[in-house]
């Protein structure tokens, strides 16, 4: 299988790394250090060489340094197969995010072609059991690790139902004007559904042939009311019976936006929401392996892995058996914890950074 990997990563003024260079080899990294000294700070580094705004959806002014607020910088040796491409990103003054690949400019989606990197971070271990937008956000990261084209069509489908909700709030009542509008969500709202549609097959298919100590998750995508549309012209004839309830909602209340990602523990009939902080952790890490594997199966290249906090809620056992997934099936997963103990089981399978805080700066020590 082709390699899919980081080979070397600088990081200039972001967050509390005043400048950070690292070296990598293809294999796991595994970062340590105590709370608060940047470990995750460079897991979002490498999370904006995807497209979006990063694991922890930051602006580009929140992640300059302080107090310098000077603007940041990161560059990045992308390695796929035998090709090899410069990746530049970087913030000027809080400016929006620029790309330079190989030293030519390019829009943010372009990267969807470059890497694909999926993310397992602490605040996602409350996926289950908090609000729809969250599922949705990991449902849609799911689609666009397998479909470059799904962040496009969001941000179009996104972009059309602002207007229309716009029309909604001035209590616009004239057809016309919503027409356009509603045939434009349309048509990137089946885009968005059918992608996802396919992501969970995916998935389905990737848990049920693989031998995991980790339980796997029946998916379905339900909505909060009525039936959801499946092709365009299903949803464009219900964006417009939907028109008189949703001018007195002032929004939209149909479409791909209002879609819930819904999960049962497979072997015990249980919905993730009900199980316990443990078992919802394990389902989590499960579809994450899951996602990485159909991926790898379809790109030819596991995918680049960011697991922050990685010992949360896994016991031992389960946490050597997502380090021998890890390492079985070839990817570059970045890892943190607060000391190295915690990776004692990797070995040499991985190399190793310890981060500290000093002076009021993170430094990075390679071991």
């Amino acid at each position: 299988m082709a390699e899919l990997a980081l080979k070397s990563l600088t990081l200039s003024h972001f967050r509390s790394h005043k400048r950070a260079e690292i070296s990598c080899d293809g294999r796991p990294v595994a970062i340590y250090g105590g709370n608060g000294s940047g470990k995750t700070n460079i897991l979002e580094a490498v999370s904006l060489f995807s497209p979006g705004r990063g694991l922890r959806r930051a602006s580009a002014e929140e992640m300059t340094r302080r107090p310098e607020a000077l603007g940041w910088k990161l560059t990045g040796l992308l390695q796929r197969d035998s090709q090899v491409s410069e990746i530049e990103i970087w913030s000027d003054s809080g400016a929006a995010r620029q790309l330079k690949i190989d030293s030519k400019s390019q829009p943010q989606l372009e990267l969807a072609k470059q890497a694909r990197i999926l993310w397992l971070i602490p605040s996602m271990d409350r996926l289950w059991i908090e609000g729809a937008e969250g599922r949705r956000r990991f449902l849609d990261r799911m689609a666009l690790s397998f479909f470059p084209n799904h962040g496009e069509a969001t941000l179009a489908y996104e972009k059309a139902m602002r207007e229309r909700n716009r029309l909604l709030k001035d209590q616009q009542r004239d057809a016309f004007w919503y027409k356009a509008l509603e045939a434009q969500m349309a048509d990137h709202g089946a885009v968005i559904h059918d992608n996802r549609q396919r992501s969970l097959a995916f998935i389905a298919t990737a848990q049920a042939q693989a031998e995991t100590a980790f339980p796997t998750a029946d998916l379905d995508l339900t909505q909060s009311e009525g039936e959801m549309p499946q092709t365009a012209d299903d949803l464009l004839t219900a964006l417009a019976e939907s028109r008189f309830r949703d001018l007195s909602a002032g929004r939209t209340l149909v479409g791909p936006h209002r879609t819930d990602l819904y999960g049962v523990f497979a072997a015990k009939g249980v919905p993730a929401k009900d199980c316990s902080t443990g078992e919802q952790k394990a389902l989590l890490v499960s579809l994450i392996l899951a996602n990485a594997r159909a991926l790898a199966d379809q790109i030819g290249m596991p995918p680049i892995l960011l697991l922050d906090e990685v010992a949360a809620h896994l016991d031992a056992t389960r946490l050597a058996a997502l380090y021998d997934e890890i390492c079985g099936f070839g990817a570059q997963a970045w890892m943190t914890g607060t000391g190295p103990e915690l990776f004692d089981s990797l070995g040499p399978r991985a190399q190793y950074l310890e981060v500290r805080e000093e002076a009021g700066a993170s430094t990075v020590i390679q071991h």
